[in-house]
């Protein structure tokens, strides 16, 4: 059985006791943090303040599958690498396994995938001696399964792989069986959530949209996918979705039927 958990995302502003709460009664195993300013974790976190709460998290039990970062590997920037190189020190002050990056780079569109692939190599090595994975999610300019995969084969490392978010491969038009054959070298971690119609992306409970989530599973356990798989419930960005706690029985039922 794959191990639960939600992202933060799901619950702005919470703090480390209502996180501790909202997984304890929602019966989730992990937690995946948003790295976000005003958020329980941010980017200038300093490294003492990292430390504690990722001794905390450990002592109530709970594991940090992802610190879900906004780093652009496709910006067309000098900064890049630095901004990697701060989340990977924050996430393994934090004990998180991986760093979620996006691709971003729509300041230029041409040579997008060469800045994406540059920044993921030249970081990869930091990552390998920090003990953390490097997770480009479909997500934005690399929206579908077919998008990340060319990168990840161009870097070449063990130490960058995939966050599948659910959705975005779907809207794009790739099916979950495509996604999966693709995505299956570099998979690392897993994000679910349902939506009222590809075009309109406000969250509804799992299973009460229209994302076929039962296909998305079954490529899953094809696949042989033991890693994480965590509620990415959008409340940060659509304020009037229901709270978090209630969103969560749902994504269990599907988990459990699946």
């Amino acid at each position: 059985m794959n191990r639960r958990a939600f992202s933060t995302l799901g619950a702005p502003g919470a703090d480390l006791d209502e996180v501790v709460r909202l997984a304890r009664t929602g019966r989730c195993q992990g937690v995946e943090l948003r790295c976000a300013v005003g958020q329980l974790v941010y980017p200038d976190m300093p490294a003492t303040e990292a430390g504690r709460l990722g001794a905390a998290l450990r002592r109530a039990g709970l594991a940090v599958p992802v610190l879900a970062s906004y780093v652009q590997v496709a910006a067309d920037d000098s900064g890049v690498v630095e901004r990697l190189a701060r989340h990977i020190d924050l996430a393994a002050r934090l004990g998180a396994a991986q760093v979620r990056v996006f691709g971003g780079g729509a300041d230029r569109a041409d040579g997008r995938r060469e800045r994406a692939v540059r920044h993921l190599a030249r970081a990869a090595p930091l990552a390998e001696a920090a003990g953390v994975g490097l997770a480009l999610e479909t997500h934005d300019t690399f929206l579908t399964g077919a998008e990340v995969a060319r990168v990840l084969e161009a870097v070449g490392s063990p130490h960058a792989g995939a966050v599948w978010d659910a959705v975005n491969p779907w809207r794009a038009g790739e099916s979950p069986e495509r996604t999966a054959a693709l995505l299956g070298p570099w998979l690392r971690h897993v994000q679910l959530k349902d939506v009222a119609s590809p075009t309109d992306l406000r969250p509804v409970p799992p299973g009460h949209g229209v994302l076929p989530l039962p296909s998305v599973l079954a490529q899953l356990g094809r696949l042989g996918y033991g890693g994480w798989i965590s509620l990415e419930w959008e409340r940060a960005w659509y304020p009037d979705a229901a709270p978090l706690a209630d969103a969560l029985p749902a994504f269990h039922r599907v988990l459990d039927a699946g």
